[in-house]
């Protein structure tokens, strides 16, 4: 799954600049295979706590850097959910990605390698370098194919990520020279730096490192300023994958890198970051209510639901860490679908404004149809998946959080009031004849890309066992080393 999209970048360099079509299609095959790979990867997973399908091999050897992979419950999905959305997006910029195809095609291809790669690494070094790689495909993704101000955003979202990652870097050196120096080994494995015994000082230090380059890719506020600006900027592709998978590496990263390697650090930290967490839910819900551009309320309503996904890990339950696991999955599916909806309607009107619409329902029925599925998913409608993943944080997160969590509620009443607000101000009323007069309704291929997502947001709303199955017993085995880590 991280080889083949690498080898088939690779081999699209080699395609005629004038081939569009079968680039297209080359692509699309390719990205069927790594998601075929995924089924069988779900399929065959056994529902335990440990680590499976490991591959670990040295690497570099003068640095005793190995290539050490390895996918767990938690893990699991979120490689899945990659796999998923590609297909999606290449199908999604069919007709809507007219310039430079090859290169657009090699950045989301090598994106879905270093993203499989970050979800699945157990070795430090080998994890940096995936999380390094992802940013340069994204970067230009939105600086070649974004809208008017791709290259501000593109720069922003850069210097953000860039900054995060340079301090996490730096940790990870001093965690590997600490280790070095007190044991005579060098090693970059995770394993060996889990619940190390740093100075409590220096700990919180490395500990802040992590969290701020997690924080970033989240995004916390207050370090979440690039995200509606590179969302509003990139094509709908890059919209979908960044909402989708992208800010799911942060929440990972906490669950896999910062809270097993500092859970002391963590410890300390938790009120500020609970609280940051609740501002988000709520700072993203009211900021949403307030925009008057629908990729723009799609992009602020993410740093709302990201929160609900802190909150829920923050919490330590079991029920709040699953539901936070559950909910990543149920957000890339949810905000992908809405941001691959408004990339549709986007591409046949040129206006992304409220006003600009009116009446929408009865001119393209269809899309009303698919675009009131989704949106009620995010919402939280029961039935479907976004009620199940805060329904299982908000059930976690009260014992140990209560003041928190019914503020936190407030925020499912919010994302209410400002989507059904969009409902109503695109689709109903008079219809706006200036913008909607000729306009088409979705495509057998734009129908296809909603209910590939479509289908999973009812599955997992009607029959979630299916996937937490997979997630609980990697939850437990997680929370029950934390309690370890933690202990007197």
């Amino acid at each position: 799954m991280i080889f083949a999209p690498l080898a088939g970048a690779f081999l699209l360099l080699f395609f005629p600049r004038t081939s569009e079509t079968a680039q297209r299609i080359f692509s699309l095959l390719v990205s069927v295979v790594v998601f075929a790979a995924g089924v069988v990867l779900f399929l065959r997973f056994e529902p335990n706590a440990s680590f499976q399908f490991e591959e670990n091999l040295l690497w570099i050897s003068k640095f005793n850097v190995h290539y050490h992979l390895a996918v767990d419950g938690i893990s699991l999905l979120l490689i899945i959910l990659t796999a998923l959305l590609l297909p999606v997006v290449i199908l999604a910029g069919w007709r809507s990605i007219s310039t430079h195809v090859r290169a657009y095609h090699v950045a989301f291809l090598v994106l879905e390698a270093a993203v499989i790669g970050a979800f699945s690494a157990l070795d430090l070094f080998l994890f940096y370098i995936f999380w390094e790689l992802l940013l340069i495909p994204m970067y230009l993704i939105i600086g070649v194919w974004g809208g008017k101000r791709r290259i501000y955003a593109a720069v922003k979202f850069f210097l953000f990520t860039a900054v995060g990652s340079f301090l996490m870097f730096f940790a990870i050196l001093y965690l590997v020279v600490q280790h070095h120096a007190a044991t005579g080994i060098l090693t970059f494995q995770l394993a060996d730096y889990v619940n190390g015994d740093l100075p409590t000082g220096a700990a919180m230090l490395c500990f802040l490192a992590f969290a701020l380059a997690f924080g970033i890719k989240v995004p916390l506020v207050p370090v979440h300023t690039w995200l509606p600006d590179a969302h509003v900027e990139a094509p709908a592709g890059g919209s979908i994958i960044l909402a989708g998978v992208l800010l799911k590496l942060g929440s990972y990263g906490f669950i896999r890198f910062a809270i097993p390697l500092f859970p002391r650090a963590y410890t300390a930290s938790l009120p500020w970051l609970v609280v940051l967490a609740v501002v988000g839910i709520t700072y993203g819900a009211w900021v949403s209510f307030a925009q008057k551009d629908v990729k723009k309320l799609v992009a602020y309503s993410s740093v709302a639901h990201l929160g609900f996904v802190m909150l829920g890990l923050f919490a330590m339950t079991s029920l709040g860490v699953t539901g936070s696991v559950i909910q990543m999955v149920n957000h890339g599916l949810s905000t992908g679908a809405l941001f691959l909806m408004v990339g549709f309607i986007y591409d046949r009107t040129h206006t992304r404004m409220m006003e600009d619409y009116g009446g929408l329902a009865a001119v393209m029925p269809v899309f009303f149809a698919l675009f009131l599925l989704v949106t009620l998913s995010s919402v939280g409608l029961p039935g479907l998946n976004g009620f199940i993943g805060e329904f299982l944080v908000l059930a976690g997160a009260f014992p140990v959080f209560k003041t928190a969590t019914i503020i936190a509620t407030s925020g499912v009443i919010f994302a209410a009031v400002y989507l059904l607000y969009l409902v109503r101000k695109v689709f109903f009323g008079a219809v706006n004849t200036a913008t909607l007069e000729g306009l088409q309704d979705l495509s057998i291929r734009e129908i296809i890309c909603v209910l590939i997502l479509g289908i999973f947001i009812v599955w997992i709303g009607v029959y979630p066992s299916t996937f937490l199955s997979r997630i609980e017993p990697a939850v437990q085995e997680f929370l029950k080393n934390y309690q370890l880590w933690v202990a007197p």
